[in-house]
């Protein structure tokens, strides 16, 4: 693949004219679709179809040897993943509508405008990615497996649900259509982007740029570059980030920031595949694959009119949101260990041994900060360790402080609101307090030290009144 083919699959052009083939194929061209294939013997359409993955097939109706209504149903059949748009004379419409009830996607006139030809044909490549990537999903999910693991190798998880984003992934990677990935401040985002970069066997490169706090100006300076002389200081032309990742992947974080005229221009961008470099009135074409990430819940804002709704369905083509730390514990031991061997190569250490009670304990914290939060925790505990076991004490402090910060939060938030009022009857405080120790001990997995701790009471205080409960169930037997 050449650094700057779009779309990733040719589009096949099939006519006797050679003069429309070639005139057809440099429109396409100058909308930026340079992945063409032309035909001129409608014999060698199927063998051509066998050979190659084809995006979209543009088919005449009139031709000698066979004629396109001859060789639809054959496509139809033998490659129904490949959306079919018949050209035609302004004398054949009837037979067209017939070709569309046989199956064809489309059909235009050869008079038809050429924005709305570039337009049939860029719609057309869509569905057919879409198809290609819903025969995908479901050859993986009947298989449960990953075709290419090593991908996500710098990914620690055995994670259910993640490894079913993994997939999703693969099934997706090789379209052309923008990317959504969303989720929580730290749970590795743009690790998933470059994932999907890897995956799209795309040879340009993975570019990356977080928009946050950048200006509508700035913003367009970097990502569109500028001409010499565009403004004051622009002593020479610059490229900007889009024009770097022209045949890879061009990653943008944080997009929920954006402004409204800023959206606007990205919005081109990803339906046009174009662009303005500032100062320039000459639109220059792209075949980067674009992939956008948020902490930010678009929905709602676009709901609320901070966010284009046509660009908020754009950009969910392809929508990837990453669950956070608190809804896959079962990769906690795994993050540890790895966090802990990370750190100790960065410190010049050896890895220490820990507690197995430290699962346990991180396990009852919610981390808002997700995995990258833990990693700073380990990084902390491990640089003011001295003794060969890691103790647990400075994690034990850490989740404290956070926890009496988040709780003092809360109470300014909820104004008076309790985990109770929804309640029609409020429990005893014996049974609220027998609750409590109850959900403490499952989420301590039985550790009383940890149940304690969550409880804000001493460990003895806890067994205290364990053991009240079991005089309790005793005379009630």
């Amino acid at each position: 693949m050449t650094k700057d083919f779009f779309p990733l699959h040719p589009v096949l052009l099939v006519d006797d004219e050679e003069a429309w083939l070639h005139s057809f194929g440099l429109t396409l061209r100058s909308a930026g679709m340079n992945n063409i294939l032309s035909c001129s013997d409608s014999t060698k359409v199927l063998s051509l179809l066998a050979e190659n993955e084809i995006s979209v097939l543009v088919l005449d109706l009139t031709m000698p040897h066979m004629t396109g209504d001859e060789l639809l149903p054959m496509v139809v059949k033998d490659f129904p993943e490949v959306p079919v748009i018949i050209m035609t004379g302004l004398d054949q419409v009837e037979t067209a509508v017939a070709c569309m009830k046989q199956g064809a996607y489309d059909f235009f006139t050869k008079v038809t405008e050429e924005a709305r030809l570039i337009t049939g044909v860029r719609r057309a490549v869509e569905m057919g990615h879409l198809r290609r990537e819903n025969s995908a999903l479901k050859v993986h999910f009947f298989q449960d497996k990953l075709n290419h693991p090593e991908a996500f190798s710098h990914i620690i998880t055995h994670n259910k649900t993640m490894h079913s984003l993994f997939q999703y992934i693969e099934a997706i990677a090789t379209t052309c259509e923008p990317v959504l990935i969303t989720g929580e401040t730290g749970v590795g985002k743009e690790l998933i982007a470059r994932a999907v970069h890897t995956l799209s066997k795309r040879s340009g490169h993975f570019v990356a740029v977080n928009i946050a706090g950048l200006d509508d100006n700035m913003l367009a300076d970097t990502l569109f570059g500028h001409r010499k002389g565009a403004y004051s200081g622009a002593d020479q032309a610059r490229k900007g980030l889009v024009a770097q990742a022209d045949g890879g992947s061009l990653f943008l974080d944080e997009i929920g920031d954006l402004s409204h005229s800023a959206q606007v221009k990205l919005l081109r961008l990803i339906q046009e595949r174009e662009y303005y470099p500032l100062g320039s009135d000459i639109a220059k074409s792209t075949s980067a694959r674009m992939i956008f990430a948020t902490h930010q819940n678009l929905e709602s804002l676009q709901q609320s009119g901070k966010f284009r709704q046509d660009l908020f369905f754009r950009l969910r083509t392809h929508h990837i949101h990453i669950p956070p730390l608190r809804d896959r514990l079962d990769d906690l031991p795994l993050l540890l260990d790895f966090f802990l061997g990370k750190t100790a190569g960065k410190l010049d250490r050896k890895k220490p041994a820990y507690p197995r009670e430290l699962s346990i304990l991180l396990g009852t914290y919610s981390f808002p900060g997700n995995v990258r939060e833990l990693e700073a925790m380990v990084f902390d505990a491990l640089s003011k360790h001295q003794d060969r076991s890691l103790s647990m004490d400075e994690f034990k402090k850490y989740i404290n402080q956070r926890c009496a910060t988040c709780s003092e939060n809360n109470d300014r938030q909820q104004q008076g609101e309790t985990p109770f009022s929804v309640l029609d009857r409020l429990p005893t405080l014996k049974e609220a307090g027998r609750l409590l120790v109850r959900e403490a001990l499952n989420r301590s997995q039985g550790n009383q030290t940890i149940a304690a701790q969550m409880l804000g009471i001493t460990r003895q205080a806890l067994g205290w009144r364990l053991k009240q409960d079991d005089e309790i169930h005793k005379k009630v037997a």
